[in-house]
């Protein structure tokens, strides 16, 4: 494992506050800064750019799911969301949640919700966390207990699941504390899958059918702390993986090497590459959501 290692504060100008690690030339301007395009929120989550030039985001407990469109205020575009995190697309096009409610559901032409799985053998899903989509659309997601009662839970471990193009769900992993993050190589030879409690990053090797094995460490950002933990990840299209963490933004070659940490004001809860190049990162964190150019080219599930 690669862990952080101690930096000094830089100030450099607000909302971004420090830049620190074994910096690698190029990745993103040594003045670049996060710019601030909504605000007003309650806790925000799961950014996703649709191509249609839009940014949707989750407001988890303010139950909506937003939308912004360059130049203009957030709106709601769909309430009640069933308390979604985590936002994607399968390769039709539809917008899939995970939703702490209990399920993945998919946003209908009507801006209805229909349930794509809520059970894995016959027990209530725990809270649908993040998700990302393969090629074949297989939808790999994690399931943490953050937005269930104990006295509600019927699963009794924090799965990651597969659910496969034919709607067979498959668990993959029941080992983490909290699974959170999770993100498909460019190639989708890897999947990777983050742990809020310890802040370790696992990867899996993805065959060509999709099926998951060979868990193994690859990075770590440490434990939960004040400035926040591993969460929302994405991947650059040379491998490189970007996370949420303590030290806010932490930056990883292929290898699981740390190359840099960008922080910011309050805690960061996900990333998401959009803009016309997938060169802009989206960063939601509490009530905020920020856009930050990058030199680099985002990788985008499917």
């Amino acid at each position: 494992m690669n862990y952080l290692k101690i930096c000094f504060l830089v100030l450099i100008g607000l909302p971004l506050i420090t830049a620190c690690g074994e910096r690698e030339t190029g990745i993103i301007d040594d003045d670049a800064q996060p710019e601030i395009i909504s605000t007003g929120h309650e806790f925000t989550e799961g950014p996703y750019w649709h191509p249609d030039g839009y940014l949707l985001f989750s407001d988890i407990p303010a139950n909506r799911v937003y939308r912004w469109i360059p130049g203009r205020e957030s709106e709601v575009f769909l309430e009640p969301s069933g308390n979604s995190n985590g936002i994607q697309a399968d390769i039709d096009g539809n917008i899939i949640l995970a939703q702490h409610a209990g399920r993945l559901s998919r946003i209908t032409a009507d801006r209805d919700l229909e349930v794509v799985v809520d059970h894995y053998e016959g027990n209530r899903l725990n809270s649908p966390n993040d998700l990302t989509v393969r090629s074949d659309n297989s939808i790999y997601f994690t399931d943490p207990p953050f937005g269930v009662e104990e006295e509600d839970r019927e699963l009794d471990f924090s799965g990651v699941y597969r659910l496969s193009p034919d709607g067979e769900l498959t668990l993959i992993y029941d080992e983490f504390d909290y699974p959170n993050g999770i993100i498909l190589s460019p190639d989708e030879s890897r999947l990777y899958v983050n742990d809020s409690e310890t802040g370790d990053i696992t990867v899996f090797d993805v065959d060509g059918d999709g099926n998951v094995t060979n868990a193994r460490p690859f990075a770590s950002v440490g434990p939960w702390g004040d400035g926040g933990a591993a969460d929302g990840m994405v991947v650059d299209l040379d491998g490189r993986l970007y996370t949420t963490g303590p030290a806010g933004l932490t930056i990883f070659d292929a290898e699981g090497n740390h190359l840099r940490d960008i922080g910011f004001e309050q805690s960061i809860s996900n990333l998401e590459w959009g803009g016309e190049n997938d060169n802009i990162l989206y960063i939601t964190s509490n009530d905020l959501v920020y856009r930050m150019p990058f030199n680099v080219t985002g990788y985008k599930p499917r």
